[in-house]
């Protein structure tokens, strides 16, 4: 993770300098070590070393040990420059070959004509700083240790395989302690380890890397999310289209994401349309659902007096992902999107735009998700790349970044403007959302496109009956299937709504006596489309309770003598102590309102 404090602030200082100490640690425990890279990173520091023996979590302790002790010899930290002949002399003399091939390049690379060194107690190492003065400086309870993993040498596969240690740091003992606890609780809502636990979906090696099976509780989750998206969307007139996974790569040619694009795409495959054919035409997995949707509005005549059109899809995409990238359901290879486009004048963009986050606006509240605010990335005209990173057309830029950015001035949600980081096409917004552990995650993306109509030869006749360009709005208010579901595991640990749940109620049956009335009552609710189960298991009454406690069902229906003659049941809910007892239809009005009203538990 990238380091976002200012280098010359104490935390920074604090999580160089405990670097350094960690390195000196490690080598005064295991003789022989070499040194790789020791930066700070957003929530400590790490280091990466070539061990002559293993290091594990069991180790942790001991280094602990040590680099406390470090501290408390209050250690300075003396900068030296020396030429680079002496630099690299004084590299050979430190044994650190890997040291040796980064100070050579960096001094190749930039010209450099020296290289900085820093000293504490007997460690030496080649580093920029800045440090502490003295490690005194350093609370001695301020940083943890906190895993080990492994990590190629300047992050290349084709290099050296080297040991990285983590460790936390913060300025003191009571931000350590709180960040720690949001980490642990952060683990027990890791949405790997609940869709597991929950059986939501599966990753087998048999059908690939970064390609989800969606197991029948996690299609749940997926439907009903899709489910709203469409009402939403048939609410603000959005067309449904259809459309194949499958394209001719000049397509991508002609939108202008090839070649740039090409290393996020699965390989090309050849194809001839018949024996007779002396040339074959190459197809591709798309990335990416626009270039269908642009020739659905191109497969027929548009006036002016049809837009905005506005055509949605949830369209799977495919996109080619490192495999020591993929990761869950947040970095997968194949994904279905929210996705739709917007086709409109000039004059309807800002309203556009403003219906497009008031969509985002409804979607969050509807699932209680309150911790966001927007992200305006705008082209930057002094980037030395623009010309190769934007589309070179200076007056659009300034023109519908002034218009997006009105439409988010009224949309009174929270933004922030960042240059730089826009769409090759068009100025973007994403929108940034807080994780319920307090990490920052983008959860959707929408772009204002200027430039691939031009390129998709996209025309509509205005009231002067001349041919126009239409702009685009791509939007996708809830992103991925797999990346948002992910997020919504960890949002509610697994414990959804009933609307949104798996199975919404589970009947438990006192004795098989019984049965028949819990299946009476199973059949009730699924005729009116409640996901309801019985469970028939042979466990005793307590042990059904915890199973199904465990797997964070809403509602558990407890059937016995008492309620089968009153035509009655007594409720449990996930997460609430007291019990209800009410009659059996009484509770199916109770669950549809709930479910109908989206309510959160």
């Amino acid at each position: 993770m990238a380091e976002t404090i200012d280098h010359n602030s104490k935390l920074y200082k604090i999580r160089h300098s405990l670097a350094h100490i960690l390195a000196q640690a490690v080598m005064d425990i295991r003789p022989g070590t070499k040194l790789g890279f020791g930066p700070p990173i957003d929530d400590g520091f790490y280091y990466d070393f070539i061990l002559p023996e293993p290091i594990s979590a069991d180790d942790f302790k001991e280094i602990e040990k040590k680099m406390k002790h470090i501290i408390k010899q209050g250690q300075t930290f003396e900068r030296s420059d020396l030429d680079l002949d002496a630099a690299f002399n004084q590299i050979d003399g430190m044994g650190e070959p890997y040291k040796k091939e980064y100070a050579m390049e960096l001094a190749e690379k930039h010209g450099l004509k020296n290289l900085s060194f820093y000293k504490n107690g007997d460690f030496l190492d080649m580093c920029e700083g800045p440090h502490v003065e003295s490690t005194k400086e350093i609370p001695q309870n301020c940083f943890k240790l906190k895993s080990v993993a492994g990590a190629y040498w300047r992050g290349d596969s084709d290099n050296t395989m080297m040991t990285r240690i983590y460790a936390w740091a913060f300025e003191t003992k009571e931000e350590l302690v709180s960040h720690v606890r949001a980490h642990e609780e952060a683990i027990k809502r890791d949405h790997k380890k609940l869709g597991k636990e929950l059986q939501l979906f599966t990753i087998d090696d048999e059908i690939g890397k970064g390609l989800p099976l969606w197991l029948p509780n996690g299609t749940v989750l997926r439907d009903e999310i899709e489910k709203f998206m469409r009402e939403l969307e048939f609410e603000d007139e959005y067309q449904r289209v259809s459309t194949p996974c499958l394209t001719k790569a000049k397509m991508y040619y002609q939108t202008g994401h090839l070649p740039y694009y090409k290393d996020g795409m699965f390989p090309f495959m050849e194809m001839k349309e018949s024996e007779e054919d002396e040339t074959s035409e190459a197809y591709v997995l798309r990335p990416m659902n626009c270039p269908h949707h642009h020739r659905v509005f191109a497969s027929q005549k548009r006036s002016y007096r049809e837009l905005p059109v506005r055509l949605a899809e949830y369209g799977n995409v495919f996109r080619y992902e490192d495999s020591g990238s993929v990761s869950g359901l947040l970095r997968v290879r194949g994904m279905c999107m929210n996705d739709a486009h917007i086709y409109c004048t000039e004059d309807q963009i800002e309203e556009e735009f403003l219906k497009v986050m008031k969509m985002h606006e409804r979607l969050y509240k509807m699932l209680g998700l309150e911790n966001f605010h927007m992200r305006l990335s705008t082209w930057d005209p002094e980037d030395p790349k623009g010309k190769e990173k934007y589309v070179d057309d200076p007056e659009a830029w300034e023109k519908t970044q002034n218009m997006v950015r009105s439409a988010m001035e009224r949309s009174g949600l929270p933004f922030v403007e960042v240059p730089g980081e826009a769409a090759f096409y068009g100025p973007k917004i994403d929108f940034q959302m807080k994780t319920v552990t307090g990490r920052e995650e983008t959860i959707s993306t929408n772009q204002l496109d200027f430039a691939v109509p031009k390129r998709m030869n996209l025309k509509y006749t205005g009231a002067d009956n001349e041919e126009h360009m239409p702009y685009i709005i791509h939007r996708a208010p809830a992103g991925t299937h797999e990346r948002f579901t992910a997020f919504l595991i960890e949002h509610f640990g697994g414990a959804f709504p009933t609307w949104l749940a798996p199975v919404q109620v589970k009947i438990i049956c006192v004795s098989d006596t019984f049965a028949e009335y819990g299946k009476e009552i199973n059949k009730m609710l699924r005729a009116q489309f409640v996901r309801s189960k019985i469970d028939l298991s042979n466990d005793s009454l307590n042990k059904k309770i915890r199973t199904n406690t465990k797997a964070k069902i809403p509602n558990i229906l407890i059937l016995g003598e008492k309620e089968m003659n009153e035509q009655a049941i007594t409720l449990r809910r996930f997460g609430v102590q007291e019990q209800l007892t009410m009659g059996k239809n009484e509770f199916l009005t109770f669950i549809k309102d709930k479910i109908s009203k989206r309510e959160l538990n």
